[in-house]
């Protein structure tokens, strides 16, 4: 069984934030980043997937 800890739980919360759509901004502010780098490059982990997903969002949108 993986070990979960609240630094684990931390970087879920924020991907699945990111995922969902939230303002970055907000989601900076809710992590307590002073840098949104820190949120966006450390925090937030998107796979192929979320691409696939994104491109095909912005493909029918047109």
């Amino acid at each position: 069984m993986p070990k979960v800890t609240p630094h684990v739980c931390r970087h879920t919360f924020c991907s699945n934030m990111a995922k969902s759509g939230m303002n970055p901004k907000t989601l900076q502010y809710l992590m307590g980043h002073s840098d949104i780098g820190v949120t966006l490059n450390t925090y937030t982990h998107l796979g192929f997937e979320d691409a696939q997903e994104e491109l095909k969002r912005v493909a029918n949108s047109e």
